[in-house]
């Protein structure tokens, strides 16, 4: 069974000049989370946020701040992260030698305890810290740079993610990042996601924040539930 579908906003798409204001305007459009996008720079290609901003973000709202850690160290970093205020750290069994004592180590820090997977790293590599997790995110693109091209390919390994969860008895969540949007949100979700992160279907979206959410957010509700 599903859990209850959450919305999580990535900033990695929003407006820097006024991300506080952005921020609010997500939370008071019923989003869930508020999803941050670590990047180093060697692990991906990319350069992007630090502990200063989840701890500006932890400023602007009381939405749990789900940080992931797209790094090639992460278990140097848990500490700061939780510290500046993030709720949950998801790391990368690429990156990580002991992917099960990173989870721990997570979760000594009072914060839920993630793990991810590149797109082209089988799902069986999850297997030894399935145990420990509270939310598996399946990357539906490569990740470091949003706005890319949705991988179809992607929602079978949603699928194994799920079933194997649900074989284990687990009550972890399945994240999906990636080229969320309108389109893509219905196969991920009938495939077993439960939590939505989105970039540009939100703060680009034409109609503007509020209407990007509620796009995504009508996707969700069960025929005959308002």
């Amino acid at each position: 069974m599903l859990n209850h579908c959450l919305i999580a906003p990535s900033i990695l798409s929003a407006d820097f000049t006024c991300l506080g204001e952005q921020i609010a305007e997500i939370e008071a459009a019923g989003a869930d989370w508020v999803h941050v996008d670590v990047m180093d720079g060697h692990f991906v290609p990319n350069l992007t946020m630090g502990p200063f901003i989840v701890e500006a973000c932890r400023r602007a709202t009381s939405l749990p701040i789900d940080v992931h850690l797209m790094v090639a160290n992460p278990d140097s970093l848990l500490e700061a992260f939780a510290r500046a205020g993030a709720s949950g750290m998801t790391v990368h069994v690429e990156t990580c030698p002991d992917t099960a004592g990173t989870l721990k180590k997570i979760h000594a820090l009072g914060c839920r305890a993630g793990v991810t997977l590149n797109p082209a790293t089988p799902a069986a590599t999850l297997e030894p810290s399935l145990p420990l997790a509270d939310l598996v995110l399946v990357m539906t693109v490569q990740p470091g740079y949003s706005g890319q091209q949705f991988q179809p390919e992607m929602i079978g390994k949603v699928a194994a993610v799920r079933a194997r969860l649900d074989a284990l008895g687990s009550a972890a969540r399945v994240e999906v990042d990636g080229g969320v949007s309108a389109d893509t949100l219905p196969r991920l979700r009938q495939a077993g996601a439960d939590t939505f992160v989105a970039a540009s279907a939100i703060f680009r979206h034409p109609g503007g924040i509020a209407a990007g959410i509620q796009a995504l957010r009508s996707l969700l509700v069960e025929p005959g539930k308002s």
